[in-house]
C-alpha cells in the first residue's frame, strides 16, 4: 500500500512541473518531488528560478518549530506545562505550506500547524501564553495546550475533535464566495486519521459542488495515534479520495519543502482566481510520539521510525540543498538555531511570569453581559479554596 510506513518517497515525473499537467489519477496516486532525500534536485532545470530569499527563510521557519518544539516538549517533562504535540519530521508540511498563504488568507489547523501561525506572524509570545493558558492567553485560558489562534493574522484556534475544522474552512471559504472577496482562499488541515471521519467527506462535498476557494491539505504522517496507514484506509493513496468528489487532488513529498510549497501555491492561486478547491495529500511521517502522553514505541518499529529521523529529515534535506548552492555557510546552522533557542527561551521566561486568568473572565463571552444566574455562579466561585499555581507570579 502507498501509506506502509517503509516505502521511500519516489517522483511520479521526469520532469517535477509536468507532474500538474498529468490527468486526475495521476496526480492523486503520483508523488510531486523536486528535492531528494540526499538534497540534490530530481530535476536542476526546475529549481533554476529558486530564489535564495525564500528558501533561506523556509529553513528558517522549520528549524524555529525543530527548536521551539524540543523546549516545549522539555517543559512538559518538568512539569511546567501539562500536555504538548510536536511537529518534529513534519516542519517541511508545515512551512511549506504556511509560505504559499498570502497575509488575506485564513487558515484553519489541526494539531501540527502552530509553524503556519508563527510563519505568518503569530508571536511566540502569544503561541507560549497560550500553553500556560495565563492572562496574556487569547483565549483566557480555557483551551488545554496546543491550541493557539491569532485573530490579526486569520489564524483559527484548532479543533480537538478530529475533523470537525474542516467543513468550518470550506464555510469559511464560501463565505469569502459570497461576500465577494477574490484573490483569497482559505486553508484548512487535517491528519491522515481525520480523512476517515465522517466530517471529512462531508466538508469534501461541500466543498466540491460549491467550487469553494478552499486549499485541504492531509498532513499523512502515517499514524494516526497508534493505527497505522495500512489499516486506515484500503485506498491506494489518501489524495485519490478527493476525486470522488470532483475536487483536483495532488500528492507531494511532504519532507521536501520546495515541492509543499510549489504544490500548495499551485492550489492556492487556483482559489484565488475562482477556480474551486484542491484536496492536497502530503506525505511526511510522525518522527515522534503523537503527543507527550504517547509511547508509540509500544505499536510500531523505531527502526523505521530512524530512517525517516535520519536520512528522511527535511531539515538535512534543504539544508544539503543550500549548502550546495552556497546559501547557508558552514556554522550558520547552529548560529541560527542558537538564536532561535534564545528567542524561545526568553518568551518562556516572560509567559511564565505572568498571572493567571482573573476568575471574573470565567464567564465572558458567554453572553453579551453575564446573566443573573453567571454572575450568582461566579460569586460563589470566587468564595470557595483556591488552588495556588505552580508557576511564580
Amino acid at each position: 500500500m502507498a501509506h506502509a510506513t517503509s516505502a521511500p518517497p519516489t517522483s511520479s515525473a521526469g520532469n517535477p512541473f509536468g507532474y500538474f499537467d498529468l490527468d486526475a489519477a495521476g496526480k492523486a496516486k503520483g508523488l510531486f518531488q523536486l528535492v531528494r532525500e540526499d538534497g540534490t534536485p530530481v530535476d536542476e532545470a526546475a529549481l533554476a528560478g529558486l530564489d535564495r530569499a525564500l528558501a533561506r527563510k523556509l529553513f528558517e521557519g522549520m528549524l524555529r518549530i525543530r527548536v521551539t518544539d524540543a523546549r516545549m516538549m522539555a517543559l512538559q517533562r518538568q512539569g511546567r506545562i501539562g500536555f504538548y504535540g510536536e511537529a518534529m519530521g513534519q516542519e517541511a508540511a508545515v512551512v511549506g505550506s504556511a509560505a504559499a498563504t498570502l497575509p488575506e488568507d485564513w487558515i484553519v489547523p489541526a494539531l501540527r500547524e502552530a509553524g503556519v501561525g508563527l510563519y505568518r506572524g503569530m508571536t511566540l509570545d502569544s503561541y507560549i501564553a497560550q500553553i500556560f493558558g495565563n492572562s496574556a492567553d487569547p483565549t483566557k485560558g480555557r483551551q488545554m495546550p496546543c491550541h493557539p489562534c491569532d485573530r490579526e493574522h486569520n489564524y483559527v484556534v484548532m479543533s480537538s475533535c478530529v475533523s470537525t475544522q474542516i467543513p468550518h474552512a470550506v464555510g469559511i471559504a464560501l463565505a469569502m464566495k459570497i461576500q465577494g472577496h477574490g484573490g483569497r482562499a482559505c486553508f484548512g488541515y487535517m491528519g491522515d486519521g481525520g480523512t476517515s471521519e465522517g466530517d471529512f467527506h462531508v466538508a469534501l462535498n461541500f466543498a466540491g459542488v460549491t467550487r469553494a476557494p478552499c486549499v485541504l491539505i492531509c498532513q499523512n504522517n502515517q499514524w494516526a495515534i497508534s493505527t497505522p496507514g495500512s489499516v486506515q484506509t484500503a485506498s491506494e493513496t489518501i489524495a485519490q479520495k478527493g476525486l470522488a468528489y470532483g475536487i483536483e487532488s495532488l500528492r507531494a513529498d511532504g519532507n521536501d519543502a520546495l515541492a509543499v510549497y510549489h504544490a500548495v501555491a499551485h492550489a492556492a492561486e487556483k482559489a484565488r482566481r475562482g477556480d474551486g478547491p484542491t484536496f492536497i495529500e502530503l506525505l511526511t511521517y510522525r518522527v515522534s510520539a503523537h503527543s507527550s502522553s504517547d509511547d508509540p514505541s509500544r505499536y510500531r518499529d523505531e527502526k523505521v521510525t530512524e530512517v525517516w529521523r535520519g536520512r528522511r529529515d527535511p531539515i538535512q534535506r534543504l539544508e544539503a540543498l543550500l549548502r550546495a548552492r552556497g546559501w547557508l555557510d558552514a556554522g550558520e546552522r547552529e548560529a541560527m538555531a542558537e538564536r532561535l533557542e534564545t528567542d524561545v527561551r526568553d518568551a518562556i521566561a516572560r509567559q511564565e511570569a505572568v498571572a493567571p486568568p482573573d476568575l471574573a473572565t470565567l464567564v465572558d463571552d458567554v453572553y453579551e453581559q453575564p446573566t443573573w444566574l453567571l454572575r450568582e455562579q461566579l460569586a460563589a466561585v470566587a468564595q470557595g479554596p483556591r488552588v495556588k499555581s505552580p508557576h511564580k507570579h
